[in-house]
């Protein structure tokens, strides 16, 4: 294992390309109290047992907030992004909509009480790129004002025709860390044309129209090399129908992260998002062989591979380490410590 102490992947295979946000898969959303408190403790029980956190909590302020008790909320949500209960700081907040009135107390709450413990903060209802460029400077203007040092990533939801239109230049603006798809919306967007079935677990993933707008925001994602999110799946209950619908969404329409808003989906978009046993251990075998050759070409099973392989395998390997999977010690110890 000697070879363990060579050029790590990241640098020999990606130089000084923009690095992609390694982030969990699974993102699980939570507005009011008594949830937020569970969730707080599914992700650091889940932790303690991977050895790492394995899913976001993203703590809800724009469905979550009572009408008139927005500012308290807010402060409630601070006061738990701060406490003991967010043990690894991978905690965001969704705030209201950059065009709705609370938005700016929203982020000075949130940012002048716990600005440096934030993961990220999640805006919705990014209707074009100015609405979402007037909210990153928004955010960044609040980081400066109360003097946070580092960068606060900023996360958005299209729900819209004019975002999907607009989505590749959304997904290239300095800050933002990931796209998510906002289904129910864009499907009443259509005034009716779009039938109620196309919000289903099945009519989401065969609906031409909403087919390819997930398409259009995964690749706009892959190209700015930010995260995609995949949308709910508000069957929570069926989580036969959950995996299926989280491994269409990573393994055909290429997203990497997906929304939980129930605890139970939690660990079955965890297990859809994880490569399969062979996988990694190919990706293993793989790297090992090519950081032995300094990356040069290798062979593996008479199959030729390159550095454009050797790319395929790490994320392969970046992925099972964010779902949990068990890697022998001396891979997570050089590759992820």
């Amino acid at each position: 294992m000697s070879n363990l102490t060579a050029i790590h992947p990241r640098h020999a295979l990606f130089g000084a390309e923009k690095p992609v946000p390694m982030l969990p898969v699974c993102d699980h959303y939570a507005g009011v109290e008594e949830r937020m408190h569970k969730s707080l403790k599914l992700q650091a029980d889940m932790a303690a047992d991977a050895g790492r956190p394995v899913f976001d909590v993203t703590l809800d302020l724009e469905d979550g907030a009572p009408v008139g008790g927005e500012h308290e909320h807010a402060l409630l949500v601070a006061e738990l992004v701060g406490s003991a209960a967010n043990a690894h700081d991978r905690v965001g907040v969704r705030v209201h909509d950059y065009r709705h009135k609370r938005f700016e107390d929203d982020i000075d709450t949130l940012i002048s009480r716990v600005g440096e413990r934030l993961a990220y903060v999640m805006v919705p209802k990014l209707a074009n790129v100015d609405d979402a460029r007037g909210a990153i400077e928004a955010i960044r203007q609040a980081r400066v004002r109360h003097n946070i040092g580092r960068a606060l990533p900023v996360h958005g939801l299209i729900e819209t025709h004019r975002a999907v239109q607009q989505v590749a230049e959304i997904a290239a603006l300095p800050g933002l860390e990931s796209l998510s798809f906002g289904l129910m919306d864009f499907v009443s967007e259509h005034r009716g044309a779009v039938p109620a079935s196309a919000m289903s677990v099945q009519g989401q993933f065969s609906h031409p129209l909403i087919v390819r707008a997930k398409l259009e925001i995964a690749a706009a994602c892959h190209a700015a090399r930010i995260t995609p999110s995949h949308c709910v799946v508000t069957e929570f209950k069926d989580t036969r129908a959950l995996s299926q619908a989280a491994e269409k969404a990573t393994r055909e329409l290429g997203y990497t992260r997906m929304w939980s808003i129930h605890p139970d989906q939690v660990p079955v978009i965890i297990e859809a998002f994880a490569p399969v046993t062979a996988e990694v251990d190919d990706a293993i075998e793989i790297l090992l062989a090519a950081q032995a050759a300094h990356w040069a070409p290798t062979a593996h099973r008479k199959v030729l591979h390159d550095r454009a392989s050797y790319r395929h395998y790490w994320h392969v390997l970046e992925r099972a380490w964010l779902t949990g999977q068990p890697l022998p010690a001396e891979i997570e110890q050089a590759f992820f410590s």
